[in-house]
């Protein structure tokens, strides 16, 4: 008879505090203590998932003002919109995954210690937040256009399956790009009003990307992930993850610089050549994540995986400057 793990009470020196949570986090210092556990199902103490889910957004609707020259004062709103929109998305797909692994959770050293295995939250509580999030976040998407509307909710779908994805598949990590890069469809939609090709090859250069980064972040879990059965592409690349993830890097710089060059072929040779050269920069970022790659070390993993901010930040930067030339 196999002993099934207790669940694991919150001590006072943490007062429910995640385990992976970032030191000195708003969630567990200032915000009051009955919103805390739900905040933790956000993910709110811990920000890179947002930042991971907003810039690809944000790359759509640099790229979309790149291709037709076009700016307003509606693409600060979509800007911000997609901020809010990403936080509270995030929430939502982070609720709803909690809900679904909350038997997988407890059995994880790492996991054990969230709201629902640590008994904060019950998973009826965790449901209703989850809708909340979902409805505000609603409200935010119908002031887009039809076509971004519609993307908008077909974004659900991905959502819905990423969850269950280790389950009956060694590559989740595709499904979480599916879901996490929606974005940059979306944002670009609701700049043109219209997807266009360039907006799909960042998709895809943003699943890339997010194998990359999520197969980093698998690596902390692959001993507790054989023990309980769940499947990742970090335990089916195992010894030959290096490989995997440079192959992985060469193609998110490859097609993220082919939706620059379909985005901004017909601007200014300088402006085009700014856009790819933030391609080129982002590619000598994950580089230096590859050259301090240690699959053996939890830390540095997590230090790796969140570095993934300043990954993205930086073809942000490189499009920004691309407009104005």
């Amino acid at each position: 008879m196999v002993d099934t793990p207790s669940t694991p009470e919150p001590s006072p020196e943490t007062g429910g505090q995640v385990s992976d949570a970032v030191t000195g986090n708003w969630v567990d210092h200032i915000a009051p203590q009955k919103t805390r556990p739900y905040l933790r199902l956000s993910r709110a103490d811990r920000p890179i998932g947002t930042w991971l889910l907003l810039l690809p957004c944000w790359m759509g609707l640099l790229l979309a003002m790149l291709s037709d020259g076009q700016a307003s004062l509606f693409d600060l709103w979509i800007a911000v919109a997609c901020g809010m929109g990403a936080w509270l998305m995030r929430g939502a797909g982070c609720t709803w995954n909690d809900i679904t692994d909350r038997d997988y959770d407890g059995k994880v050293e790492r996991t054990q210690s969230r709201p629902i295995p640590s008994g904060q939250v019950s998973a009826k509580q965790a449901g209703i937040w989850m809708a909340v999030q979902a409805l505000i976040a609603a409200c935010i998407l119908f002031t887009f256009n039809r076509n971004a509307i519609s993307l908008g909710v077909l974004s659900l779908l991905p959502v819905a399956v990423y969850p269950f994805a280790k389950r009956f598949t060694w590559w989740p990590q595709v499904f979480l790009g599916l879901a996490f890069n929606w974005g940059a469809l979306l944002a670009w939609t609701a700049h043109t009003g219209t997807l266009q090709w360039p907006a799909v090859v960042l998709y895809v250069a943003g699943i890339s990307w997010t194998l990359f980064y999520d197969t980093i972040y698998a690596h902390q879990d692959t001993e507790d992930d054989a023990l309980i059965g769940v499947k990742s592409t970090a335990r089916l690349f195992a010894e030959k993850t290096p490989q995997w993830l440079q192959g992985f890097l060469i193609l998110t710089v490859t097609l993220l610089a082919l939706a620059v060059y379909l985005s901004a072929a017909d601007r200014s040779p300088l402006s085009l050549l700014v856009a790819l050269g933030g391609t080129w920069v982002m590619g000598w970022h994950m580089q230096w994540q590859m050259r301090r790659l240690n699959t053996e070390n939890p830390e540095v993993l997590l230090y790796l995986f969140r570095s993934n901010r300043d990954t993205g930040l930086i073809p942000l930067l490189f499009f920004a400057v691309a407009l104005f030339l």
